[in-house]
């Protein structure tokens, strides 16, 4: 072997244990790490989250994004439980508008240590989705079309004002042509437990929402006890607000982290 090529190999070598080091670093022990699984509301995939998704990579934590099928409550809390099952340590559950109820239930996974609503629903135990639009104004802004078998789409003519203001126009109308339909009847399914009764909880709320009645959101995210972030923005804030809402979630991991910690010492007390 000439010297040139041993020097290659060495240095291939080193680079490569220093990468085993550096991950085995981040990774840290399985009950130490902290996971993040980001799951979406109606009429969206999850390809809206990649400026959280990124942001929370680029701070060290594992990511992952859940594709809710959008055809019952059940079934989107199943498909956010096999991604919580696959994560390491304790998990951060984020959820959007629609997904606000999803992690309400799906929060109850033994994994899950604090739940971040983003422009949320958030019903409590026994209420529907439904109920929680009461006695506040109509959004009137946000016309779905409901089709013939029960799924419903955001109006196209409507979506930008409605949906993403805030957003480019090339961005809103990605969004608008890549429209997941939701089954209206989940509006109408109760929860079973509200994991917020039982773990703690972070909001964040975009000011310029057209999606619900003036007041709504503040109004659950102050039953939950939760801790309050408000922000300039449409109800596409998981997208243009995407430094605000990662910000939001590693606050909520870090004093998760501190709340972990505090109950290992009472413990070993």
């Amino acid at each position: 072997m000439t010297r040139k090529i041993r020097n290659l190999a060495l240095g291939a070598a080193a680079a490569l244990a220093m990468t085993g080091v550096a991950d085995a670093q981040s990774a840290g022990t399985p009950e130490d790490t902290t996971s993040v699984v980001l799951v979406h509301g109606a009429f969206a995939d999850g390809s809206g989250w990649r400026g959280v998704y990124d942001r929370l990579i680029d701070r060290g934590y594992r990511v992952a994004i859940v594709q809710n099928p959008l055809t019952s409550l059940e079934d989107d809390v199943d498909a956010t439980n096999r991604v919580i099952d696959r994560q390491p340590g304790r998990v951060i559950l984020v959820g959007h508008s629609w997904g606000g109820t999803v992690i309400t239930e799906a929060g109850n996974h033994p994994k899950v240590a604090g739940l971040v609503y983003v422009s949320a629903l958030a019903p409590d135990t026994g209420e529907t989705t439904a109920q929680q639009y009461e006695g506040f104004p109509a959004a009137t802004d946000f016309v779905i079309d409901t089709q013939g078998d029960g799924f419903g789409f955001v109006n196209p003519d409507r979506f930008k004002a409605a949906f993403a203001a805030d957003a480019s126009d090339s961005d809103a109308a990605f969004l608008r042509d890549s429209q997941v339909p939701i089954n209206m009847s989940v509006f109408a399914t109760p929860i079973g437990q509200a994991a917020w009764r039982n773990k703690p909880s972070w909001a964040v709320i975009a000011r310029e929402d057209k999606a619900f009645g003036e007041g709504m959101l503040l109004h659950m995210a102050r039953r939950m006890n939760a801790d309050i972030t408000e922000v300039p923005g449409s109800h596409a804030l998981f997208m243009t607000q995407a430094q605000a809402v990662s910000d939001v979630i590693d606050r909520a991991a870090r004093e998760s982290r501190e709340r972990a910690g505090e109950s290992s010492a009472v413990g070993a007390n």
